[in-house]
């Protein structure tokens, strides 16, 4: 296991910027994702890690070495395509042996570490097999024995996922987690799929404009977002423009065209006066439905469109010139959501203030 130090990286491509001063540190055997919307720099951010892009300005260090100008053979990492890059022509053990041979291993260890690669991804029966042969989910499976076969420093996987359906995402994003935590490997795997990276990384960089946004777990970047892009990108959220009315510590008063809410600031090292324009940011699924008005951070409409799902219901409440996103899971209040108004409440807990 190795750790991985970023220390203000940019690199352009001509006039723009695909990074800007990135700042990131990766734990040794942590699972790190990268994360952001098309064209924020993640995928550049990894093609500096493997080798395969030279940054103007920065270094990247893998433990104490200063890798940022070694070729890409050097580094001793494995890198998972989003494409899969198997040799048509090759079998499955010999897609995946191919590193070795390149290597001069031996050809006893080297039929030994390939069966002991395909086992990891539980594909050791297949090895005979051509790729063509194969589902997506098993020739992705094949890509991650061939990364992992060399042993690498660190693993780098783009986006694997986004060429499977959405059963085969779910069940291959469990298995890449296993394969990382039992190789005990450091790992750094771009996506643009927000659920994938809540449910598998440890921790996660959210990026836009080349920039790193915020650093966390994501239970952090989830419920406590430092800035409208990363709870706009990062799963759904309601936004209600106001105003400081006051501040104790972390807690806010915020007055808004809805009336007052109490919250806490999203970033915790935030500060602004009262008067001072800020966003308010709710989950749909932190709101709760009353027919009473409750007593406080308490939100006054009437429900538009009402959408059953079987384990949840989707709402939309129209409160003045807002529409909220309502979220209700093991839905109860649809059957008499149409009926006059309705109020919805949130804990000041799950309310998130923002600085504009």
């Amino acid at each position: 296991m190795i750790s991985i130090r970023i220390r203000q990286l940019t690199k352009r491509f001509g006039a723009v910027a695909a990074l800007q001063g990135v700042e990131l540190e990766i734990g040794a055997g942590e699972l790190f994702f990268l994360l952001g919307p098309s064209g924020c720099g993640k995928t550049t951010l990894l093609r500096c890690l493997a080798g395969f892009e030279v940054p103007e300005e920065g270094q990247v260090f893998f433990g104490e070495e200063d890798v940022t100008r070694l070729e890409p053979h050097k580094r001793s990492t494995g890198m998972v395509f989003q494409s899969y890059a198997l040799w048509p022509h090759l079998s499955v053990a010999e897609n995946v042996a191919f590193g070795l041979e390149e290597r001069r291993v031996p050809r006893e260890e080297r039929r030994r570490r390939v069966h002991e690669a395909l086992e990891a991804v539980r594909m050791a029966e297949h090895g005979s097999r051509r790729p063509n042969e194969l589902s997506g989910g098993q020739q992705q499976r094949v890509a991650l024995a061939r990364a992992l076969v060399v042993r690498p420093r660190c693993l780098l996987l783009d986006e694997p996922l986004s060429n499977l359906d959405a059963k085969l995402r779910l069940e291959l994003r469990g298995e890449i987690r296993r394969v990382c935590k039992e190789g005990r490997l450091t790992s750094v795997y771009v996506t643009h799929d927000q659920k994938e990276a809540l449910a598998v990384a440890d921790r996660m960089a959210i990026l836009e404009g080349g920039r790193v946004l915020q650093v966390g777990t994501p239970r952090e970047v989830y419920r406590r977002p430092v800035e409208m892009a990363v709870a706009a990108f990062v799963g759904e959220a309601d936004f209600i423009p106001g105003r400081v009315a006051g501040c104790e510590e972390n807690r806010v008063q915020v007055e808004t065209a809805l009336g007052r809410m109490e919250g806490f600031w999203g970033d915790g090292r935030a500060t602004a006066a009262v008067g001072a324009a800020v966003t308010v940011c709710v989950r749909p699924e932190c709101w709760v439905l009353h027919r009473e008005a409750p007593a406080r951070n308490a939100v006054r409409g009437r429900i538009g469109e009402a959408i059953y799902l079987g384990d949840l219901a989707q709402y939309e409440l129209i409160a003045g010139e807002l529409r909220l996103k309502i979220v209700e899971l093991n839905p109860r209040f649809l059957e008499d959501a149409a009926r006059g108004d309705v109020y919805a409440s949130v804990d000041p807990a799950d309310v998130v203030v923002l600085n504009r």
